[in-house]
């Protein structure tokens, strides 16, 4: 795609899809690393971990699932920080690298018995490396969204673009589904298969690389730096620390939600519903899949009632169903069934999913907004969303299984209080101020 074409969006709404979709495949990468991870755990956990059973070794290989989240606020300062500064697409184009870099490392790294203690450690790395991408990839590319959206269609872009995260965890998916049903066997999954998706994921990101070279920048942040401050954005930032705290509030609970249907998921139905490895795999598919079609819909549906409503409606539904549908999913022994609580569960959190990008970005003036939005999320997602496997898994591990449903009732309910208070951010958006 040429940069005529993206500087045709503003008059044709299929060029303009077409440019956010290049804009965020950034996030496909990062959620396709990122679920390549979860799924694949199952398989490489014993070449990284020597513990004798399969759940000890999961729960090694989530602590390190989480140490990328503890990455992602460093990435969401330093890239957000960038990208207010100096661009929106150089510091995509930044973020794009190192994630490239981070499952190349995955991908190329021996095992426990070639290098020993070595082997956790440079998996950590890596880990970390992709957190810092993706704690600056996703506020600079909900920026950016925002900015070349069409205000009267920022919900069903926002929705568009959520696809794509979404998209990444289906993409992983059906890498695994490909290798488990005509390649490979588990046996050879287990041995070296598990390195191929981590091999693709670094493809992946070169040629988002190569797509983004004819990016522009947009409109409101040239406008912007026209008038940048020379205080610089950081303490411009520190003023709108009431909107910091807005996005951890909207935060909490959806990615938490977010997370236990998408990275825990796999492992939930592995390890308690008791199903089989290609019954897990066509039941996650299916509902990834049936999240994909939702986004949009519910993004479109914004535009016409407002954000807050679909807000409070995930957060209401959420605190209500939260602990009926896990336990009912856990007793569930026909993938069928297993499927359409999925499926249930994700059309309550698509409320908060399908509009996530577009809330926080119209809370913030354009001259901080990649930084606004980025650092609060990645601290959220480190804390409460990249963790999600470790505390379900340790609630599991110690017999107390049921306790993960309160825990994850109790952050969506923290966050129905702040949607309760917050006003629309459709009507009371941020998106035309500079400063």
């Amino acid at each position: 795609m040429s940069a005529a074409t993206i500087a045709f969006v503003s008059s044709s709404p299929l060029a303009r899809v077409r440019a956010i979709l290049i804009g965020s495949m950034g996030n496909l990468i990062e959620w396709y690393d990122v679920y390549a991870y979860s799924a694949f755990a199952l398989y490489f956990s014993g070449s990284f971990f020597s513990a004798p059973s399969l759940e000890k070794q999961q729960l090694y290989a989530a602590l390190i699932f989480a140490s990328g989240f503890i990455a992602r606020p460093f990435g969401g300062l330093l890239i957000g920080y960038f990208a207010d500064r100096y661009g929106r697409r150089s510091a995509m184009m930044g973020s794009i690298m190192l994630m490239c870099f981070g499952s190349l490392m995955i991908a190329l790294t021996p095992t426990v018995a070639s290098i020993g203690i070595a082997a956790p450690i440079v998996l950590t790395l890596a880990r970390i490396i992709q957190g810092i991408s993706q704690g600056g990839e996703y506020g600079t590319s909900c920026t950016y969204l925002a900015e070349i959206s069409e205000p009267q269609h920022r919900g069903l872009y926002s929705g568009v673009w959520y696809t794509t995260l979404i998209g990444g965890q289906l993409c992983a998916i059906l890498v695994l589904l490909i290798l488990q049903k005509l390649f490979l066997t588990s046996e050879q999954l287990k041995d070296w298969g598990w390195r191929i998706p981590f091999a693709i994921g670094a493809l992946l990101a070169l040629a988002t690389f190569y797509m983004r070279r004819d990016m522009i920048e947009t409109d409101h942040f040239k406008s912007a730096q026209k008038t940048m401050s020379r205080t610089g954005s950081l303490i411009e930032l520190a003023a709108q620390w009431r909107m910091l705290l807005v996005v951890i509030g909207v935060t909490v609970g959806g990615t938490s939600a977010f997370y236990t249907y998408t990275t825990y998921m796999q492992k939930f139905l592995k390890l308690s519903v008791k199903l089989t490895d290609a019954q897990t795999t066509y039941v996650t598919a299916g509902s990834l899949l049936f999240a994909i079609i939702l986004q949009p819909l519910y993004g479109a549906l914004s535009d016409r009632i407002g954000r807050k409503p679909l807000l409070i409606g995930f957060g209401v539904m959420g605190v209500i169903g939260t602990y009926p549908l896990l336990s009912t999913l856990k007793e569930a022994r026909d993938p069928w069934i297993a499927l359409l609580i999925i499926c249930c569960a994700w059309a309550i959190v698509s409320g908060y999913t399908s509009i996530t990008a577009i809330v926080k970005a119209e809370l913030f003036p354009t001259a901080v907004r990649a930084l606004g939005v980025g650092l609060p999320y990645a601290l959220t997602a480190a804390i409460f969303g990249g963790t999600i496997d470790s505390v379900a898994l340790a609630f599991k591990n110690n017999g107390h299984e049921e306790w993960f449903y309160l825990y994850a009732t109790a952050l969506i309910f923290i966050s129905l209080i702040v949607y309760l208070l917050l006003p629309d951010t459709q009507r009371n958006s941020r998106m035309e101020q500079h400063h």
